[in-house]
């Protein structure tokens, strides 16, 4: 099965351990080199968790911002490719703010919609620590 009729499968229900699997196993770029697995893909909501290890953390031995904006990225560009069908999407917006920090333990990230157009579409990700939200995302699509 290929990555997009992955994403059409994700449209309609959420994937099983099998496909959660393949895209696993296919991630490259930012998402593998930081060791970030997706844990729930379907119409309603991306999940994904990140192990925090020395590649995540600035020199004070905080999760660096920037690894909230890449986990925003991810986990909301996913679900953007699950809601387009698998038809290309871009980013064209990411603001995260910060509002815990970590040091350690796993970081939880959840995408859901906050709109959904024909074009674009705006994404909503929350990120927790230990139960408590350390960040907050959010990511405007557009579908291409």
């Amino acid at each position: 099965m290929d990555f997009q009729e992955l994403m059409r499968l994700a449209s309609r229900g959420p994937l099983d351990a099998e496909a959660l699997n393949i895209i696993n196993g296919a991630q490259e770029g930012a998402e593998a080199a930081l060791g970030i697995r997706f844990t729930a893909v379907g119409p309603d909501e991306v999940r994904a968790e990140m192990a925090v290890d020395g590649r995540h953390k600035q020199p004070m031995g905080l999760v660096h911002g920037g690894i909230y904006c890449v986990l925003t990225e991810g986990v909301a560009s996913l679900a953007a490719l699950v809601a387009s069908e698998g038809r290309p999407i871009v980013g064209v917006n990411n603001t995260t703010d910060f509002l815990r920090s970590a040091t350690e333990g796993t970081i939880v990230a959840r995408a859901t919609a906050l709109q959904r157009g024909r074009r674009t579409q705006l994404w909503e990700v929350r990120m927790e620590h230990e139960g408590a939200l350390v960040a907050l995302g959010k990511l405007r699509t557009m579908t291409v």
